[in-house]
């Protein structure tokens, strides 16, 4: 150590030696304004940002108190009407001499505001009482949902759900409420005997969600409600985090005890404040960025940037001539660079200046020209891999269209329907008629979607007209242009998935329109949907890539030929939700005319 100590010490003294007295006190001076700056602005910091943090945490928590306060004066409101329905109605009707139903519905009739429904169950789960809902869906058991379970299972409390879609009825105005659930353990009266069961309150959710959402905190913060294992019941962005396009920090925020605290949050410095609400057990949670504190204090930053300024002139002003000499050579290399990136053919790398720098410009002459050849290369490699695997995913769709459609004619034909299979083989004629094209792989819009009602033609009479079909084209598009053989294969996913299962009232829409500088064709069926899985699968290839039917080679097919040829933006988007219907957006860049002549071109190997 003592070697090293020395060896440095006699190398800053020959520095010394061969410096100059304007470079010594150039970095003496620079070395003490950094130091004193660095050391004003850390005290500066910290207590700004101790005073900041403690003010925005005093407003978070007033606020949480007010908004815990009217939650919980609203959350006391259903379970007084669960204690009257309880207590006043089914306490005091034996279930052999009375209806239930009259009493519920004159409680509901005056807080129907708030309610959605009420209903009565046994400990079996049989239906004795609901109101203004009566009618269980067939595929429902009461008895296994979790608001069921949980009354069951702790009969002394009352249980809140999360906030959900109501299910549970077969609604004649086929609504979608949100709604959450609050239900108890309840002692019913049969010919004087005593048995188990269930009240159910359906709460509309507005109330809950308009509590919160009237609340605004300052610097960009927001307010969000979860439950005790950190599901989410509010959240502003509740539709972005469903969808997966945005994430909270809600799973860790369900184990901080109330108060603030402060967090890391993909990449982000937060400020956290916590309250829990009272009987439910719910917390609500208020974010506050902690970037967002400086913005209030205007003066504090404009008198640090002012010392600052003035310390920066300082330096400039007795390291003027030294760094205008050092960094001329560099501006030069800078210009050139740029001169380089704005793709010009005579850029001059000569600067001059420092042996560093010199090489430096050389080094990089020569990197500019070895990635000049690198680049014809690899653009040259990239174009044929392009068109080897737009050849490559056309060889596969054909055999799939014909294998699908001979299977359809060889079913009608064995069971005597020779008429119809005519008629079928008649469409499928002009289905391959169109399918080919006359070897072009650019189509008008018009013919795709005629390609489309053959197809569906055909599956129609397959499936003995167990759907129906629409096909609506937005006026103009159709003069468009295409890339072929890109709807069939999301009906065949439509038919498969949706209509297979159709009694007789399915329904499957093709509408194409315009949108901005693109085309979308939309494919919408009211089929029994898919879990979020079963999507993921069909685009990103997850399922088994054999060409069976319901494998989804043609589905990916389509959505890999469209990003190859248009790019990254384009290509298939899939909306779709269990017993909700599908819907396949096929994106894809407008062509006109002329830019399908050119896209032909450019297509040829």
């Amino acid at each position: 150590m003592g070697r090293v100590r020395e060896a440095v010490r006699s190398r800053w003294q020959v520095l010394y030696r061969r410096s100059s007295i304007q470079m010594i006190l150039s970095l003496s001076f620079t070395a003490v304004a950094v130091v004193g700056m660095v050391f004003m602005g850390l005290t500066l910091f910290l207590r700004f940002s101790y005073t900041t943090n403690a003010q925005q945490a005093e407003n978070s928590q007033r606020l949480l108190s007010q908004v815990n306060w009217n939650l919980d004066a609203y959350l006391r409101g259903m379970m007084r009407i669960s204690d009257t329905a309880y207590y006043n109605v089914i306490k005091n009707i034996d279930l052999d001499e009375g209806s239930l139903t009259p009493a519920l519905e004159l409680l509901y009739g005056s807080n129907r505001d708030s309610i959605v429904s009420m209903a009565v169950f046994s400990e079996e789960g049989e239906l004795l009482s609901a109101t203004p809902l009566r009618t269980l869906k067939n595929s429902v058991s009461p008895q296994r949902e979790d608001w069921f379970v949980q009354a069951m299972d702790k009969i002394e409390n009352l249980h809140f759900s999360t906030p959900h879609v109501q299910n549970l009825w077969s609604d004649v105005d086929e609504r979608y409420r949100w709604v959450v659930s609050l239900s108890r353990y309840v002692e019913l009266s049969r010919g004087g005997a005593i048995e188990g069961g269930v009240l159910l309150l359906d709460m509309s959710f507005d109330g809950i969600e308009q509590i919160c959402k009237d609340v605004e905190l300052d610097d960009g913060g927001y307010l969000y409600l979860i439950d005790d294992s950190g599901e989410i019941i509010y959240h502003p962005r509740q539709q972005l985090i469903y969808a997966g396009l945005q994430q909270e920090n809600n799973l860790v925020a369900a184990g901080y005890t109330d108060g603030s605290h402060q967090e890391q949050f993909q990449g982000q410095s937060r400020q956290v404040t916590v309250k829990t609400v009272g009987y439910t057990g719910w917390k609500l949670v208020a974010v506050v960025p902690r970037e967002s504190l400086w913005t209030n204090y205007s003066q504090l930053v404009l008198f640090f940037l002012f010392v600052v300024l003035f310390s920066i002139f300082l330096l400039v002003f007795v390291n003027l001539r030294l760094s205008e000499w050092i960094t001329a050579p560099v501006k030069k290399l800078d210009r050139a660079i740029k001169d380089l990136e704005a793709r010009r053919s005579d850029v001059n790398f000569d600067v001059g200046g420092p042996t560093e720098v010199e090489h430096l410009s050389h080094s990089i002459r020569s990197m500019v020209s070895t990635m000049d050849h690198l680049m014809e290369d690899i653009i040259q490699q990239e174009e044929q891999k392009r068109r080897s695997e737009l050849d490559v995913l056309r060889s596969q769709i054909n055999p799939h269209f014909l294998y699908n459609t001979l299977d359809s004619v060889v079913w009608m034909t064995e069971n005597g329907r020779t008429q119809d299979a005519v008629v079928m083989l008649t469409s499928l004629a002009r289905f391959f008629r169109i399918s080919l094209s006359r070897g072009s792989n650019v189509i008008p819009i018009a013919d795709e979607l005629e390609h489309a009602r053959h197809y569906l033609t055909i599956q129609k009479m397959r499936y003995k007209n167990k759907f129906s079909t629409d096909i609506i084209a937005e006026d103009g598009v159709e003069s468009l242009y295409t890339i072929k053989l890109i709807v069939q294969p999301v009906l065949e996913n439509a038919i498969y998935h949706g209509m297979a299962y159709a009694d007789g009232d399915g329904e499957i829409t093709v509408r194409a329109f315009r949108d901005g500088g693109d085309v979308c064709i939309e494919v919408t069926d009211n089929g029994p949907g898919m879990p979020e899985e079963v999507v993921r699968g069909l685009l990103e290839g997850a399922g088994p890539n054999t060409g069976a039917k319901g494998s989804g080679i043609g589905f990916r097919n389509v959505h890999q030929r469209l990003r190859l040829n248009f790019g990254e933006p384009y290509g298939l988007t899939i909306l779709s939700e269990p017993d909700d219907g599908t819907t396949v957006r096929i994106r894809l860049s407008a062509l006109d005319e002329e830019a399908a002549r050119r896209y032909r071109k450019e297509e040829r190997p």
